[in-house]
């Protein structure tokens, strides 16, 4: 299924994807419906049901699981999950958003799209791994927050937010991993890390491909199209500075061996931890803080503008024409404007009047 963008994207090492200068197109020409057709085969694997989700991953490549329940405000949202576990030998918080394989237990799942009670549950978890002293693992693999009336009347927007700024402040050290599909801000509610890891054939992106080709193309039908300009694909996230490593899945797709995947995925985790637990917490947040600044980041050209001048309103310009050659008395001569006028004192009374 992807063997269209892998002969545009040439193998590398087995833990890191290829540059991906094929899509970005800086040394290479490809084929455009090849290209179309080889970054859609990747929307499609990160959104392929059977893949391994995040409880999956977790109780293939962790031991001591123990799942925790609730935001101790609302209720308990099954979209978002977390708790306590041990990668070797580093005890940790995991978070992470769960589909289901099957339409039951998707419908269940909310089709992993969490409500406002979901990302607090999350910050819960966090801030309980900061009192702890535990670091904290992420999984993303979300379309979106849930965007129905229930979640808006719950403030989702508002639980993202927070849950943004707990993480830019948590002071432990995060890794975060997209597993599967990263949509939008309510995957970047929990992707706020040190270091950000995906699988191969994940996705990360602001909106997705077919809400892209709805704004910009105004069809949907664009959608293919639109995922080529997003830049989607883990490797050219990578490229972009976005992405840290990329784990290289299976043949077929890490829902064709899901423990050969978390043996990958696992390893690495492990080895950030590693990296990460002996750092000063100072030093590790103003990192973090940093990462994030720099993206986006511009430079200015130099070039100097000319300001365009700015037209008169269209108050100014009938006072202009109604007030000229109505003189002041004791002013200036001049149209009359009503600032101008309030400004002036009244004249005295006559006695004599």
């Amino acid at each position: 299924m992807v063997d269209g963008l892998n002969a545009a994207m040439p193998a590398d090492s087995s833990l890191a994807e290829a540059s991906p200068e094929p899509v970005l197109g800086h040394q290479h020409r490809v084929d455009d419906e090849a290209l179309r057709e080889a970054v859609w085969a990747r929307v499609q694997q990160a959104r392929n049901v059977k893949r391994p989700h995040t409880l999956e991953l977790v109780r293939l490549m962790a031991s001591e699981v123990i799942e925790l329940h609730g935001d101790r405000l609302f209720g308990d949202d099954p979209a978002l999950v977390g708790g306590f576990c041990r990668f070797r030998q580093h005890r940790a918080v995991f978070v992470g958003q769960q589909k289901g394989s099957e339409v039951e237990e998707n419908v269940a799942r909310n089709f992993g799209m969490p409500h406002a009670e979901g990302y607090r549950k999350a910050m819960r978890l966090f801030r309980l791994a900061e009192r702890l002293g535990l670091p904290v693992v992420t999984f993303v693999d979300t379309p979106g927050a849930y965007p129905g009336a229930a979640s808006e009347e719950r403030g989702v927007a508002e639980s993202i937010a927070r849950s943004i700024g707990v993480m830019s402040g948590l002071r432990t050290p995060i890794v975060c991993v997209i597993t599967g599909e990263g949509g939008s801000g309510g995957a970047l509610a929990i992707a706020v890390g040190d270091v950000i890891i995906a699988l191969e054939n994940a996705i990360y992106s602001v909106i997705s491909p077919e809400g892209c080709a709805s704004i910009l193309w105004r069809s949907p039908e664009a959608a293919q199209q639109a995922a080529v300009a997003m830049r989607l694909t883990a490797g050219e996230q990578q490229a972009m500075g976005v992405i840290d490593l990329v784990i290289a899945e299976p043949a077929e797709g890490a829902h064709d061996a899901p423990e050969e995947t978390a043996r990958r995925l696992g390893a690495t985790i492990v080895a950030q931890l590693d990296a990460l637990m002996p750092r000063a917490l100072d030093d590790l947040l103003d990192d973090r803080y940093d990462r994030f600044r720099r993206m986006g980041a511009f430079a200015d050209s130099g070039t100097s503008v000319t300001p365009r001048q700015e037209r008169q309103s269209l108050g100014d310009r009938l006072r202009l024409l109604l007030g000229s050659g109505r003189g002041m008395l004791g002013a200036e001569p001049g149209p009359l404007r009503p600032a101008a006028a309030d400004d002036q004192d009244e004249p005295p009374l006559r006695e004599d009047v």
